[in-house]
């Protein structure tokens, strides 16, 4: 019986790519550095926004030494208006409401920064998340699987009662590691072979497929 579900966040429940790079690209430009392609931002995101800066100045080809400087410039300004040009992805809402209405809980997984994606959630997701994990100082980020006992301890379910749903080997990995089902997401920021190349037990196309794949799980 599946009593619980973990979804990643950028890439899997919410559409966060556009907003990503305005607010990157704005704080590279700050510095007198170009901007990025969108597109690119696709490959440059999924470890934390520190790694994300990281990997925008090596793109760039800019001194490391700005780093800090476009980090903090990034952080702030993403936070001061997060909602921008983000959106659940079609089907993501409904989807919750049919899981929670079959007795699952919804829960999030993400290396964004955990006070950003507490306020994202509530904005767009209000109550239907049970359970937010993300980003805090001195605490591993994905694909470190450890923090999923820890979601699953408090959301009183175990590991083979909890299903693992992302968009990139990150949350394969994490996933896989962690001892759960897991569901690679084909409308997210990564393609389908590095999904099937890192573990994902499942992908799936559309939002109502994991309701679908759950409550032929349940009801087997």
């Amino acid at each position: 019986m599946i009593k619980a579900m973990i979804f990643d966040m950028d890439g899997t429940v919410l559409n966060t790519i556009d907003s990503i790079a305005h607010w990157a690209n704005l704080a590279l430009n700050k510095y007198d550095l170009p901007s990025i392609e969108t597109e690119t931002y696709k490959v440059l995101v999924g470890e934390g926004a520190r790694t994300l800066v990281e990997r925008m100045i090596k793109t760039v080809g800019a001194d490391e030494a700005k780093t800090d400087a476009v980090f903090a410039e990034y952080s702030s300004t993403y936070d001061a208006d997060f909602l921008y040009l983000t959106k659940p992805y079609d089907g993501i809402l409904e989807m919750m409401d049919a899981l929670i209405g079959m007795g699952v809980k919804c829960a999030i997984l993400t290396n964004k920064p955990q006070a950003t994606a507490e306020k994202i959630s509530k904005e767009l997701f209000g109550d239907r998340i049970s359970l937010l994990i993300g980003g805090r100082p001195g605490k591993p980020l994905k694909p470190d699987p450890s923090l999923v006992p820890e979601m699953l301890q408090t959301l009183g379910v175990t590991a083979e009662e909890c299903w693992y749903a992302g968009d990139t080997a990150t949350d394969m990995k994490t996933g896989t590691q962690a001892g759960l089902f897991t569901v690679g997401v084909l409308w997210g920021f990564r393609s389908r072979e590095e999904l099937e190349k890192n573990g994902a037990d499942l992908l799936v196309c559309e939002a109502h497929e994991i309701t679908e794949q759950i409550r032929l799980q349940n009801n087997g």
